[in-house]
């Protein structure tokens, strides 16, 4: 019934969270793919502990792609490694909700894994700004999407050139050849990237990069400087002479 494809690299850190998590759904998946991105690290050997399907990865839309070519059920969950799982009944609910509603390709609110009041709050503002914007510009993080085999396929699934925002370009072009929805459900998700990189730097990257989306159409370019994979940022060490 379903296919669960995550993407990866260098994610042994947090790969065993959500692989934990998804052996205690009471829906088990047909299937875990990792689709990884030649970790240097034990991602692969953990995976394969797990008892998921590895394939080789490359970028955010090869990787997600990659996995999907050995997906052979009628539905697929995009995941990443950083996504968990809290609630036990979350597939079985979601996949019986796509099925009740008729969707082809649906998502879930985005719920932070994180204590600070900020990151609630910039989080509900993203949740308010999708489903508003999507009744003509569906929005779909790429961390959590359900979608139909079928359409995957019949789209060419994620286009490869693409370098940012490629998860919301997919869903654009899946909505006009099925039916789009958000779930009555919530996805934990890390804060790493907010951590790493700084809050106002990630807020202005993407409001630039939505602008680019209406306006301009989808980032096929690195103007963004957008990175697949998660490093820690490196804090400068004082060496006295």
């Amino acid at each position: 019934m379903l296919t669960v494809i995550i993407i990866t690299m260098n994610e042994e850190n947090y790969l065993p969270r959500l692989l934990t998590s998804l052996k205690k759904q009471t829906l088990q998946p047909t299937k875990v793919i990792v689709s990884d991105a030649h970790s240097t690290d034990r991602t692969r050997e953990i995976a394969v502990e797990f008892g998921a399907h590895v394939v080789d990865g490359g970028t955010t839309s090869q990787g997600r792609n990659r996995g999907a070519e050995h997906a052979q059920t009628e539905w697929v969950l995009f995941l990443d490694a950083d996504v968990e799982l809290y609630d036990p009944c979350f597939l079985e609910k979601a996949v019986a909700e796509m099925q009740e509603r008729g969707l082809d390709i649906g998502t879930c609110d985005v719920y932070p894994i994180s204590s600070r009041q900020i990151d609630h709050w910039l989080h509900r503002g993203y949740n308010l700004y999708a489903h508003v914007s999507g009744v003509f510009h569906p929005h779909a993080p790429g961390f959590c999407i359900f979608v139909r085999r079928e359409l995957h396929e019949k789209i060419g699934g994620f286009d490869e050139e693409i370098v940012f925002c490629e998860d919301h370009d997919y869903a654009v072009r899946a909505s006009k050849h099925g039916t789009f929805g958000f779930l009555h459900h919530a996805v934990p998700v890390s804060v790493r990237r907010l951590d790493r990189d700084g809050r106002l730097t990630i807020i202005k990257k993407y409001v630039l990069g939505e602008f680019h989306l209406l306006f301009l159409g989808p980032i096929r370019g690195d103007k963004f400087h957008y990175t697949f994979g998660h490093e820690e940022k490196k804090e400068k060490k004082n060496v006295s002479l």
